[in-house]
C-alpha cells in the first residue's frame, strides 16, 4: 500500500530557506523538501529565516522573521507602514529590480499561460520619478480613539492611518490633516460600518497634473454635512488651486465607495486635465487614468503599433471614456469606440467635443455584439484596438476578431495572466504576437500594463 507523502513543514515552526522567485502579488518562494513556501516580504536571492503560520495540502505560507542574506535589489521602504497598509506591495524593492520583476512577470505569462516561447518582450518602461505619480486617492475615515485616515490594512477592512503617502500627490497630506482637523473641532460623527451609523465614510481628491485643479469630495451617510462653509474656508486655506468641493451622498450599507449623487458645495462640478495634447472632464464619477504621465507613454505606444497612415477605420472595443480613442483619431479616418457602461459613452462624446474631435463615435454596448453588427452593416475596421479590464476580452469578442479576419490588433491589457489567455486563444487561430512592451503604471506596486502588436498570419 502506498504511503500518502507527508507534508514537510509545521505550523510555527522556524526554517532557514532560500528564496527563488516572487508570485504575481509580490511574495518570496521557498522550497523545503520541495514543498512551496509563500513569504510576505522576501525577495530573491535572498536566505531568510521564516515561521510557518499556514499549511495547506500543496502549499504553505511562512512569515519573515530576518533576513540572514539580503537581495541586491533590497532596499528600505519610504513608508513607516507599509507592512500593514495594503498598497504598495514592492517598495522594499529598488526601482530597477521592480522593472525587472514587471517585465519577468509579463514574459512569464506568456510563455507559461499562453504557450507562446518566441516572442519579443521589451523592458518595462518606468518612470523617472516613481513616486507621487497618483492623481486620485481615497481615504476611507474612521474612528478607534481618534480620527483613523488612510487606508486599509492588506486583505481587511482596518483603517491604517496614513498621515502621508508617498504615491500619492503631496495635495492628499494637506487634505487629510485638514479634513482631520475639521473633524475634531467640530465634532462630525465618522461611519462605523459594522453598524451603519456615522456621517463622514470616505474622502477622495482628484487632481489635474497639468492644470494643477484640486478637488476634494467627502463621501457621507447623509444629505448633508455640519458647517460645510467651515470645512470649505478650511480646506482653501491648505490646499492650492482648489476648485471644486462635492459632498457624495452614499447611504447604502456597501463596500461601494461613492454614490450616485453629488451635492457641489464650493466652485464647479468637475476639474480638468489633459493626457498628451487631450484635454479631460473630470467629475468625482469619472473613471480617468490615475498616472497620467504613463497613461501618455501607454497611448503613444498603442498609437506606434496601430501604426495608422490617416486612411483606416478604427474600433477601439471597451474604450471607458475615449482616452485611447482621442489618440487614434489623431491619425485615424474614423475611430468607433464601444463600451457597455452608458456614463462613460456620455464622458467620451463629452470629451470628443472639448477637443473639437469630429471623427470619433462612440456607441453603448457590449463590444462582442456591437463590433459584429456594425461588421454585418458593412462597417469594417483596418485595426481593433482592445483594453479590457482585468478579467481579459471576451471570448466571443476574440472570436469575433477572428472570424473578421481582422488584419492587426491593439491589445492593452492590465493583467499579464488574462492577456497570455487571450493571446494563446488568437495564435490557435492563425495570428502572431508581433512585440510586447509593458509599462509601469504603477511604481511601488506588483500592477503592470502592457501593450501587444498582434498581426494575422
Amino acid at each position: 500500500m502506498l504511503m500518502k507523502k507527508e507534508i514537510p513543514v509545521e505550523k510555527n515552526r522556524d526554517y532557514t530557506v532560500d528564496i527563488t522567485g516572487l508570485t504575481s502579488e509580490g511574495s518570496g518562494v521557498a522550497k523545503i523538501e520541495g514543498f512551496t513556501v509563500f513569504v510576505e516580504g522576501a525577495l530573491p536571492e535572498e536566505q531568510a529565516e521564516i515561521r510557518i503560520v499556514k499549511v495547506l495540502k500543496s502549499y504553505a505560507f511562512g512569515k519573515l522573521l530576518r533576513t540572514l542574506k539580503p537581495s541586491p535589489g533590497r532596499v528600505e521602504p519610504s513608508c513607516g507602514v507599509v507592512k500593514r497598509c495594503g498598497g504598495c506591495q514592492l517598495q522594499h524593492m529598488s526601482y530597477e529590480a521592480q522593472l525587472q520583476y514587471k517585465t519577468h512577470q509579463v514574459k512569464d505569462a506568456i510563455e507559461r499561460i499562453g504557450g507562446l516561447k518566441d516572442v519579443t518582450i521589451h523592458d518595462a518602461i518606468g518612470m523617472k520619478d516613481p513616486w507621487r505619480y497618483r492623481n486620485k486617492a481615497q481615504f476611507p475615515v474612521g474612528m478607534d480613539g481618534d480620527v483613523m485616515i488612510g487606508f486599509y490594512a492588506n486583505r481587511s477592512h482596518e483603517i491604517i492611518d496614513t498621515p502621508l503617502c508617498a504615491i500619492q500627490d503631496t495635495v492628499n497630506d494637506n487634505v487629510i490633516q485638514t479634513v482631520r482637523e475639521f473633524i475634531k473641532k467640530y465634532d462630525i460623527s465618522v461611519y462605523v460600518e459594522s453598524t451603519g451609523k456615522g456621517l463622514i465614510r470616505h474622502i477622495m481628491t482628484r487632481k489635474g497634473f497639468r492644470t494643477g485643479e484640486v478637488m476634494v469630495c467627502i463621501v457621507i451617510n447623509g444629505d448633508s454635512i455640519p458647517k460645510d462653509k467651515a470645512l470649505v474656508e478650511m480646506l482653501k486655506g491648505s490646499v492650492d488651486n482648489l476648485k471644486s468641493v462635492v459632498l457624495n451622498v452614499n447611504k447604502k450599507q456597501t463596500n461601494v465607495i461613492l454614490g450616485d449623487r453629488n451635492i457641489v458645495i464650493y466652485g464647479e462640478e468637475a476639474i480638468y486635465d489633459y493626457i498628451g495634447e487631450f484635454k479631460f472632464r473630470i467629475s468625482p464619477l469619472s473613471f480617468f487614468q490615475v498616472n497620467p504621465i504613463q497613461t501618455e507613454v501607454l497611448y503613444n505606444k498603442a498609437l506606434e503599433y496601430a501604426d495608422l497612415k490617416g486612411d483606416e477605420v478604427v474600433f477601439d472595443a471597451y474604450c471607458g471614456i475615449g482616452t485611447i480613442s482621442l489618440f487614434l483619431s489623431k491619425k485615424a479616418k474614423k475611430v468607433y469606440g464601444v463600451e457597455i457602461v452608458p456614463q462613460a459613452i456620455e464622458n467620451a462624446i463629452e470629451n470628443a467635443r472639448l477637443n473639437g474631435i469630429s471623427n470619433a463615435e462612440f456607441i453603448v454596448g457590449e463590444s462582442e455584439t456591437v463590433i459584429p453588427e456594425m461588421y454585418k452593416k458593412g462597417i469594417k475596421a483596418d485595426v481593433i484596438v482592445v483594453d479590457p479590464p482585468r478579467k481579459g476580452c471576451d471570448e466571443k469578442l476574440l472570436e469575433v476578431i477572428a472570424q473578421m479576419g481582422q488584419e492587426k490588433v491593439v491589445y492593452v491589457s492590465c493583467n499579464p495572466a488574462t492577456l497570455a489567455r487571450d493571446l494563446k486563444y488568437l495564435t490557435e487561430r492563425g495570428y502572431r504576437v508581433m512585440e510586447v512592451q509593458p509599462v509601469d503604471m504603477f511604481p511601488q506596486t506588483v500592477h503592470t500594463e502592457s501593450v501587444v502588436r498582434i498581426e494575422r498570419g
